[in-house]
Formats: C-alpha cells, structure tokens, sequence
C-alpha cells in the first residue's frame, strides 16, 4: 500500500478513510450519508512521500487534510479524514508499476507536477473523544491525530486488521507533461490481513 493510513508507519499517500455506511467528503465517491455530527477538524497543512505499487515513493503530496466525526450508536466513533492537495513525482519507478492487472506504465520522470483528492474512513474504539483537544505538532497525520483527539488508548479500524476501513484516492498529472499516462486511482477496503485494495492506470511516461 501508500500512505500513512493503513498501518502506522507505512507509506503505500496519504491516510485514506472509510467504514461502515461512511461518508461523503464531497468528491464524488458516493459514500453521501456521512453527517460528522460532532465536528469538523482541519483543514492540517500535510507533506509526505506517496507509495506506489513497488513501495518506492514516487511523489511528494502537499496537501490540505480534514478530520470528520460522527458518534454511532454502539459507543465507538466513525472518522472520515479528506485530502486535497498536489503532488510531485521522483524519477523511477511509476506508482502502477508493479500492478498485475490492467494496463499502466513502468517509470516516470521527476518533476511531473499534479493534483490529487480522496479519503479514508474508519472506526475509533476505545479512548475518550475530546473535540476541545489541542494538536501542538503533526496533527495533520492520523496517527496523531487519533492519540490526539481519543487518547492513547484508542484504536483505529484503519490501523489494525480489520475490515471496517474503506479508501479511495485519484490522482490526475497536468497535461502537456509528455505522459503516456496521467490518471492513477488507488481504491480498497479493509486493513492488516483484510486489505483488498484496487488500482488503475497510471503516472507514467514510459
């Protein structure tokens, strides 16, 4: 995988969001019941690596990132965190490079410029929810986000295994850049042992 999302400390871009009968974070990926009755947190200025197919970071993504929260009836907490921002592509291998299915390339180019939005929805259990907490450092990573806002003790969906956890992210690189591909989409549910995650097309110029 990318990001820092499905496991704590792993890349495969950024945190991706979403779990059972989740959230629309407004780009069109159909998840429209997602009310985040208790609060909106963000936007947090984030820059990170991007993991592609191969585990090589391909890009670094500037980004906005928003943390939503709704309180469901057994106690524990659905989070839907949205990322909006830009990336910027490192010479070798192409985030689809190493997908068996489908078509995509093989390498890119640095300094391939773009634009990416997604999210990534999960489940706190355990832990207290303060809204009134106060982020000091790296709020904009989930991780930190989480301890921050639930305390130390809680545990996210996205970051165990587990299949409440849900992602979708799309990537488009600017035209006139020489590509042979320019769309990349990076979809999947679940987490840990239950991860299915999806992928078509491609940053690549070759």
């Amino acid at each position: 995988m990318k990001k820092r999302w499905i496991l704590p400390g792993l890349l495969v871009a950024a945190c991706a969001f979403a779990a059972s009968g989740a959230a629309d974070p407004g780009h069109g990926h159909g998840n429209g019941h997602f009310k985040g009755k208790h609060g909106k947190f963000g936007p947090y200025d984030v820059v990170t690596d991007d993991g592609g197919t191969c585990g090589n970071a391909w890009a670094v993504d500037t980004e906005k990132r928003t943390f939503r929260v709704h309180k469901n009836h057994d106690g524990s907490y659905t989070v839907l965190r949205t990322d909006r921002g830009t990336f910027l592509t490192n010479a070798g291998q192409s985030p689809g490079a190493c997908e068996t299915k489908g078509r995509h390339g093989s390498t890119v180019l640095a300094g391939v410029k773009g634009k990416f939005h997604g999210y990534l929805v999960g489940k706190v259990t355990g832990g207290t929810f303060d809204p009134n907490a106060t982020c000091t450092t790296d709020c904009g990573f989930t991780d930190v986000w989480i301890a921050t806002f639930f305390g130390p003790t809680a545990t996210f969906s996205c970051f165990t295994d587990s299949k409440a956890c849900r992602f979708d992210f799309e990537y488009t690189a600017a035209k006139h850049q020489a590509l042979k591909y320019r769309h990349w989409f990076d979809k999947g549910t679940g987490a840990g042992t239950f991860l299915k995650e999806r992928f078509r097309g491609d940053i690549a110029n070759a």
